[in-house]
C-alpha cells in the first residue's frame, strides 16, 4: 500500500531528504534514486507518494517515491535550463557571426567551446563527489573556468547538475567573473586592440 507524505528536508547536492508522513509518525528517508528518472529533481514541501520500506538498521525508508498527479507540473527547473541554454546559444550564435566579420578568429570561438565543454565536466565531477563524500574541486577553481571563457558551460552544467544554483557568494561572484569577460572581450573589439591581442596569442 502507498504512504503519502511531504518532503520536509532535502540535501539536493548529497541526494537525500525526508518524507513527514501524513498519517503521522518519524520521518522517513527518501534518496533520489528512489525517484522517477525524468530529470526532475524534488523540491522542499511538495507532496510525496511512497512504498514505506526498511534499511538494513530497520529505519523507515521510502522506495519508488513519485509525486501526485495533481503536483506534476512543468518544473522550475526546465525552465531554467531553456534559459540557460538559449544565453549559451545565443552568446556562441553572436561569436559566429562575429567571426565570419572577421571580428575575431575562429580559433577563439572554438576556444570558448572547449573551456565550456571542459568547465561543464568540472562541474559535473564536483557534483559526483560532493554526493560520494569525495575530495571537492575548489570553488576557485570552477569560478577561474568560468572567468576565462567557460561560464557558457558553467550556466548550463549549474542547472543540469543543480550544483551552486543557490550559494552565495558563489554565485555573485561567478556572475562578476561573467561580466568582466564579456567586458573585456567587447572592449578589445570596440577599441580595435583585438587584432593586437590575437596576434600575441598565436590566433589571430
Amino acid at each position: 500500500m502507498r504512504q503519502e507524505g511531504k518532503l520536509t528536508q532535502w540535501n539536493d547536492d548529497k541526494g537525500f531528504g525526508f518524507i513527514s508522513p501524513t498519517a503521522g509518525g518519524p520521518r522517513v528517508f527518501v534518496h533520489i534514486s528512489a525517484f522517477p528518472r525524468d530529470g526532475r529533481r524534488p523540491t522542499v514541501n511538495e507532496p510525496i507518494t511512497y512504498h514505506l520500506t526498511q534499511d538494513s538498521q530497520n529505519r523507515p525508508r521510502a522506495q519508488e517515491a513519485s509525486y501526485p498527479k495533481a503536483a506534476r507540473h512543468v518544473s522550475p527547473r526546465s525552465r531554467g535550463l531553456m534559459v540557460v541554454f538559449s544565453v549559451a546559444a545565443a552568446f556562441f550564435a553572436l561569436l559566429s557571426v562575429l567571426s565570419v566579420a572577421d571580428h575575431i578568429p575562429l580559433q577563439l570561438v572554438a576556444a570558448y567551446a572547449l573551456l565550456s565543454v571542459i568547465t561543464f565536466i568540472m562541474y559535473g565531477i564536483d557534483k559526483a563527489a560532493a554526493g560520494k563524500g569525495r575530495r571537492r574541486t575548489p570553488e576557485a577553481t570552477l569560478l577561474f573556468a568560468g572567468l576565462v571563457g567557460g561560464w557558457p558551460g558553467a550556466l548550463i552544467a549549474q542547472r543540469v547538475f543543480r550544483h551552486k544554483t543557490r550559494k552565495q557568494p558563489f554565485q555573485a561572484i561567478f556572475w562578476c567573473g561573467v561580466l568582466v569577460n564579456c567586458a573585456v572581450l567587447g572592449w578589445l573589439l570596440y577599441t580595435g586592440e583585438a587584432a593586437i591581442v590575437w596576434a600575441s596569442l598565436g590566433i589571430g
